[in-house]
């Protein structure tokens, strides 16, 4: 039975005693191997140029243009078609220029990628734009070319060689450089250079805020728990990790089962409760469900000792915990979204371990069990670049937002950091506001010891689907999950590859049944009914059947029109037991009083 005051947050230590405990133990943690009268000054050195560098090792830098350089530099074959190839692209962007001398009809031999629109104008097609954007092209083929996997090199090596070129030859675009790019000169001379001021002013606001890291309130038509996040409910539960939310019925009759959403520690909640029509959370309360959601505390400097294990102990069980007493005898459809799906599948599997059988289901959504090929996210994750993070934390207590923002922006800054700043300074057109586009300024930070914890034992070292990731001193295992799984991966997600999410499949014995869904990884999870030009990949593996490789498993499966959620729905429906009344919101009797109004404290945190 609860006691009342289980909503009290916990009482934590003076900020100085736990500060100092803290670093002790980061310290600790981070160099066992290393343990020296001086090592808190190499670390504090260390976490300095962390700082300035954004918390991008040097030394992982230095390391893969060394590896690249030594081996392209003892294949003389390899030398010779890469000379083959700047002689072919260079021929190719000859006869392109020679045929558009006189403005005849020509095709242009090479093409932006598919995810690279800083070329979609039509001034790029006249001259003499279209030989500036070709000659880039070109350039960025040939090192696609040199940077293609060699005998003997690291394929880690030759990925991040590629990437780090990529990000290079960014920066010299002809798109970002206002004299070369005919959209920035049509709009000076139609609006006088007014364009130009206004991307001053633009700019010089981005400045200062840089500077001062303010919060930027959402703009007028998107206030949090008004506009967005603003699904009917309850804050039930609260600890200092995170709020219980619950969601008010909007049906006369409920699936007897409740559903618990776990999204990732990374982000704010509500990216699964945007603006009405494409809030996930409440079409399954509109479809006829008891919805709980975590929403994650914004942690400080003073909660840089929380783990990973207080995450699930505290946080995913905690809510089960909660659940299970307001919807007493009923098992929980449990949903984890990106890194909560993560969390979810330990705590799943750590559940089925120990007996307990309270889930009814288990709905991964864009979530990896394995980071063998986690994306470009993956590229710099090595010993050097956590260290790198781990003394850059013990100097701040947490990996703060605009570090994290910038690693996930350089992986499509075509996108996300030249076009807009082209259409920000150059062409001096504010930012439209989004749903979605509030959510992702609204950032949060990450305590310093379970970042480090999850970056290695996860990213690092890959534990969990080696069977080496330990709860409570026993290794778990996810075949040990017997509740029946629904995974989702999204086509073009860069963050977790769909082929990578695809593998829980490998991992795991029961009932599963995949989704792959058009857009990326926020896109294909909000991917409403009515939402125009969606698709879906479904398919079944019953329990012990064969496993199917990624690719078989794409080419025999056909796509589907439309949202995937009313298929999701379906199977979780499929998987009640029958609708009943709905249950009353919190049971004070049992210490889960209603606090406060949905979205909660915790969604306000900066």
């Amino acid at each position: 039975m609860r006691k009342n005051n289980v909503h009290a947050i916990a009482k934590q230590p003076a900020r100085g005693e736990l500060k100092t405990a803290a670093r002790a133990k980061l310290s600790s943690a981070a160099n066992a191997h290393a343990e020296h009268p001086y090592a808190g000054l190499d670390q504090a050195l260390r976490g300095a140029v962390a700082r300035m560098t954004g918390g991008v090792s040097p030394f992982a830098l230095v390391e893969t243009w060394t590896d690249w350089a030594l081996h392209l530099a003892r294949a003389p074959g390899r030398q010779l078609e890469l000379a083959e190839h700047a002689r072919n692209n260079t021929l190719k962007l000859a006869e392109f220029a020679a045929k558009s001398l006189p403005e005849t009809a020509r095709k242009a031999p090479f093409s932006p990628k598919v995810y690279d629109h800083r070329f979609a104008d039509p001034g790029w097609q006249g001259l003499p734009f279209s030989l500036w954007q070709q000659a880039f092209l070109a350039t960025q083929d040939w090192w696609d070319h040199a940077t293609d996997d060699m005998r003997g090199l690291r394929k880690q090596d030759s990925d991040r060689t590629r990437f780090l070129v990529r990000q290079l030859l960014d920066t010299v675009s002809p798109s970002n450089f206002p004299w070369l790019n005919p959209e920035i000169l049509a709009e000076t001379a139609r609006t006088g250079g007014r364009n130009l001021a206004e991307g001053m002013v633009h700019a010089t606001d981005d400045w200062l805020h840089t500077l001062s890291q303010a919060h930027t309130p959402p703009p007028e038509g998107y206030k949090i728990g008004k506009d967005i996040a603003c699904t009917p409910g309850q804050v039930v539960y609260r600890n200092d990790i995170f709020e219980l939310l619950q969601y008010t019925p909007q049906t006369s009759k409920v699936q007897a089962e409740p559903v618990l959403i776990v999204p990732a520690w990374i982000m704010k909640y509500y990216i699964l409760d945007l603006s009405p029509h494409n809030s996930l959370i409440n079409y399954l309360v509109g479809q006829g469900f008891t919805v709980f959601a975590i929403s994650w505390c914004n942690p400080t400097a003073d909660q840089r000792e929380l783990s990973l294990e207080d995450y699930r102990k505290r946080g995913v069980m905690a809510a089960l915990d909660a659940i299970t007493a307001i919807v007493p005898g009923r098992k929980i459809h449990a949903n984890g979204y990106c890194l909560g799906g993560t969390m979810l599948a330990i705590a799943a599997a750590t559940m089925a371990r120990d007996g307990d059988d309270r889930l009814a289901s288990v709905t991964l959504m864009a979530a990896q069990v394995d980071f063998s090929e986690a994306g470009e996210l993956l590229l710099f994750l090595d010993e050097s670049q956590v260290a790198f993070l781990e003394d850059m934390m013990w100097t701040q207590g947490y990996l703060d937002r605009p570090q994290m923002a910038r690693a996930f922006a350089s992986i499509r800054a075509e996108d996300l950091i030249y076009t807009r700043a082209v259409q920000r300074y150059f062409l001096g057109k504010d930012d439209l506001p989004t749903d979605i586009g509030v959510w992702n300024t609204d950032t949060t930070r990450m305590p310093a010891r379970m970042h480090s914890e999850y970056l290695r034992g996860l990213f690092l070292e890959n534990r969990l689907s080696a069977g080496r990731f330990a709860v409570e001193g026993r290794v778990i295992a996810l075949k040990d999950i017997a509740a029946p799984m629904f995974v989702v991966g999204t086509e073009t997600d860069h963050i977790a590859p769909w082929k990578s999410v695809y593998k829980t499949r490998l991992f795991t014995d029961t009932d599963l049944t995949f989704v792959l869904t058009k857009s990326g990884h926020n896109g294909g999870i909000l991917s409403e009914p009515g939402h125009p030009n969606r698709h879906y990949r479904i398919g079944h593996r019953a329990q012990g059947a064969l496993y199917v490789d990624p690719d078989s498993w794409f080419a025999q499966t056909e796509p589907t029109d439309g949202s995937w959620w009313p298929a999701w729905t379906e199977w979780l429906s499929a998987n009640c037991s029958g609708k009943v009344a709905p249950p009353s919101i919190g049971t004070p009797e049992r210490g889960y009083s209603p606090l406060d109004a949905a979205p909660g404290r915790y969604i306000h945190q900066t």
